[in-house]
């Protein structure tokens, strides 16, 4: 029997987003510039220009 199959995603690297602290695990979207991806969504990057109090 095969150890991993397609869809099995607990080997996959994670990141921990820079504005709300959620762990994001890699997507084949992101393949190319994994080590420059920072934030989990579009309104984390959005945030990311305002002070965070």
């Amino acid at each position: 029997m095969k150890s991993s199959f397609k869809g099995n995603k607990s080997f996959l690297p994670s990141k921990i987003c820079v504005i709300c602290k959620r762990e994001m695990t890699w997507r084949k979207s992101w393949e190319k510039n994994w080590e420059s991806i920072k934030y989990c969504s579009d309104a984390c990057r959005r945030r990311s220009g305002k002070t965070q109090t």
